[in-house]
């Protein structure tokens, strides 16, 4: 049996995708924490909710079958919240994180859950205002789960590095391009998920990290590509959230080809070729600084390499599934047009360079946030 079993044109896997975003003062970059006001002008309670600070909104796509229905969620999406946020004095912006740094004490959203998150976990809570995109991807059960996240792992670093997106803190050029991946850190099990290959152990790697106090309950165990704890679905949680829709929606796509990709591996039985996972987290680590610009370390040779390499090899792996998924075209342009203009933080990089105050700056994000790739 060769032929690919979730490649069917007909019954692709449905995703869905969260982007979440900071709102920042349009003249001074200072974060403005007015989630709550925000999210009730924008009169969206299923798509629009409150994060753990109170100046971030994260928005949630319905379940989607075609990137086409992602593409079209995530713009009225990022619209809605851009129109509240000025209507309020604000500005929304899709980067990483804050490029003018974050309060302290920090701002956290009057929750008991976060609240608690605030006090079992200070150091991490403290620079937890960042922003990523979560794609969501359907799968038929918990242990297929667990048999394609075991190949989905040595991926990884390719997400990173292609959507990196956050290398401005502070105001000054943090050296890295995902700064948002480097304080995520700091969370106990934020980290790739252990290599283990049945339900019954995912469940017992869960159940220890609560136990130990690495994480307050299974939500919080923040492993880089997980089982969601809410939804029957792969949830991979290494992308800052992107610069412009069109990359979003391409990293959406090459996702769930990914996974579908993993979850035929599983079902037809092939072996997994393995990662040390020490080898893995510095991989991803390297990616997280090199973004697409740089030089990362192979999770599947160990050697240093050119960002560009491991994604192709990315888009190699899946590409039957893109095209089972009538994806291929749109995410091969997507990346064609990244490789000329640069990632998300090559341009971040461009854009602060050029502005003058923290003012141009916020402004030129604001309209990438709004724009095209090719703007």
């Amino acid at each position: 049996m060769t032929a690919p079993v979730h490649g069917s044109p007909a019954r692709p896997p449905t995703v869905g995708v969260e982007e979440e975003f900071t709102l920042l003062h349009p003249v001074t970059g200072a974060v403005a924490p007015d989630a709550a006001g925000v999210i009730r002008d924008c009169g969206d309670p299923a798509g629009v909710a409150a994060e753990s600070m109170t100046y971030m909104v994260e928005t949630r796509t319905p379940v989607c079958r075609t990137l086409a229905e992602v593409d079209r969620a995530l713009r009225t999406q990022r619209a809605a919240v851009a129109q509240a946020a000025r209507g309020r004095g604000a500005v929304a912006l899709a980067t990483g994180l804050p490029p003018y740094g974050m309060p302290d004490p920090p701002a956290v959203t009057e929750d008991p859950r976060y609240l608690e998150l605030a006090r079992r976990f200070p150091f991490a809570m403290s620079n937890n205002g960042t922003c990523a995109c979560h794609v969501h991807v359907a799968v038929p059960s918990r242990q297929l789960g667990v048999e394609a996240l075991l190949r989905i792992g040595p991926w990884l670093p390719a997400l990173i590095a292609l959507t990196a997106n956050s290398p401005i803190w502070q105001g000054r050029d943090s050296g890295w391009a995902s700064q948002r991946l480097v304080l995520a850190s700091r969370w106990p099990t934020a980290v790739p998920a252990p290599p283990v290959d049945s339900v019954e152990e995912y469940d017992d790697a869960l159940a220890g990290a609560v136990s130990s106090g690495r994480a307050l309950d299974v939500r919080s165990v923040y492993f880089l590509a997980r089982l969601s704890p809410r939804y029957p679905t792969i949830e991979t949680r290494v992308a800052d959230v992107g610069l412009s829709v069109d990359e979003t929606v391409c990293y959406a796509g090459l996702v769930r080809a990914l996974v579908s990709w993993a979850l035929d591996e599983a079902l037809l039985g092939r072996p997994v070729v393995p990662v040390a996972p020490a080898l893995l987290r510095e991989s991803c680590r390297t990616a997280a600084r090199a973004g697409l610009a740089g030089v990362l370390t192979d999770p599947r040779t160990g050697e240093a390499s050119d960002p560009w390499r491991l994604v192709d090899g990315l888009l190699a792996q899946v590409r039957p599934h893109l095209r089972a998924h009538d994806d291929e075209l749109l995410v091969e342009v997507t990346l064609d047009r990244l490789r000329v203009v640069g990632g998300g933080a090559d341009r971040q990089r461009r854009l602060f360079a050029a502005a003058s105050t923290p003012a141009a700056f916020v402004a030129a994000l604001a309209g990438t946030t709004l724009g095209r790739l090719d703007a």
